[in-house]
């Protein structure tokens, strides 16, 4: 299964350009060395914002480019929308939605707080996601709320959640339009491209291409606090719930990692130093994918920081160790 996925990946990948040359704004103290660094592990492109400006950026960052697991970001901005919008709670079963899991002790005792916060039960995995329907008949190998397991299934099981929401609330039962409309275009956000999964839905736990200076909106957005002209767009307390980490899994809020100290043993929360918070803000969050596609927010720096970068399938196929660091990025960017 993960074979054929990467398999697709690679596909995929093929059709991603190599990046353009560099070139660096020299208002960022690390500007040109992360630049650097980021060229060097299969960079395509960089851009910094200070206050909403671009004080650092490469040459071309207006070329989308899949987000991959990054779109799941999305997937929680959509959520604290919908809560606005009286079309669900975070606390609320998702069985009150999902009726053929009322029969199941365990799937009917899953919130839709825990599907965004990886700890609903499903189990971990890398590969193509399924379909939404198909993704409700998954089993569960954890009791929901026990153990934090990283994978595509909660946020399909969510699309599955939004759709008949929105069908209930007289609205076209599709999750992408519904984001698009509520956020996206709002914020001028222009898509690059959205793949479906196999049963023609768009996929949430990736799947949309952005550029940089979009993906950079949706960062903006975020570092002002879930505001646009000073308007929120989102309910505020469940804005602020997706930046605060689960007991099972700190360094992971709802779709957003966190630079916390974590005893979860799951291979993509290890694969990252984020989990180390020595020396990186408080105040970070990271919406992160394969690739080391990457959107860092800091607040208390006034910055937006996008990087995006060619996904190299050979070497995940070839079981070579990433040596991607978010922390030497980030200390060199910002020359600490």
């Amino acid at each position: 299964m993960i074979a054929r996925h990467l398999l697709v990946l690679a596909a995929a990948a093929a059709t991603i350009p190599l990046p353009a040359s560099a070139t660096a704004s020299e208002t960022i103290p690390g500007c040109a060395a992360a630049i650097a660094y980021s060229n060097a592990n299969r960079g395509l492109a960089l851009l910094v914002l200070r206050d909403g400006e671009a004080v650092c950026e490469t040459e071309d960052t207006a070329t989308p480019h899949e987000l991959w697991s990054g779109t799941k970001s999305l997937v929680g901005l959509m959520a604290a929308a919908a809560v606005q919008d009286g079309l669900l709670t975070l606390d609320e079963s998702a069985a009150a939605t999902i009726t053929e899991w009322r029969g199941d002790p365990e799937k009917a005792a899953i919130t839709l707080r825990q599907l965004l916060a990886m700890t609903s039960g499903q189990p971990s995995a890398v590969g193509r996601p399924q379909g939404y329907a198909a993704s409700l008949d998954i089993a569960l190998t954890a009791k929901p709320g026990a153990k934090f397991q990283y994978g595509p299934t909660p946020l399909q099981i969510f699309g599955e959640v939004m759709r008949r929401k929105l069908a209930a609330a007289g609205q076209a039962p599709d999750p992408r339009r519904y984001l698009e409309r509520r956020l996206l275009t709002p914020l001028g956000v222009r898509v690059g491209g959205w793949r479906n999964g196999p049963d023609g839905h768009p996929l949430m736990p990736q799947g949309l291409a952005l550029a940089a200076t979009e993906w950079a909106k949706i960062g903006e957005f975020v570092r002002l606090g879930g505001r646009s002209g000073g308007k929120p767009l989102v309910d505020e307390t469940t804005f602020a719930a997706l930046f605060r980490g689960s007991e099972a899994n700190p360094a992971y809020g709802l779709t957003w990692w966190l630079p916390r100290a974590t005893a979860s043993d799951d291979p993509v929360t290890r694969s990252t130093d984020i989990i180390d918070p020595a020396g990186l803000p408080a105040d970070l969050v990271v919406a992160a994918g394969a690739g080391d596609q990457r959107l860092y927010v800091i607040p208390s720096l006034r910055l937006t920081i996008v990087r995006q970068a060619r996904l190299d399938v050979a070497a995940m196929l070839a079981g070579r160790e990433d040596e991607w660091s978010d922390k030497r990025f980030l200390s060199t960017l910002l020359a600490q």
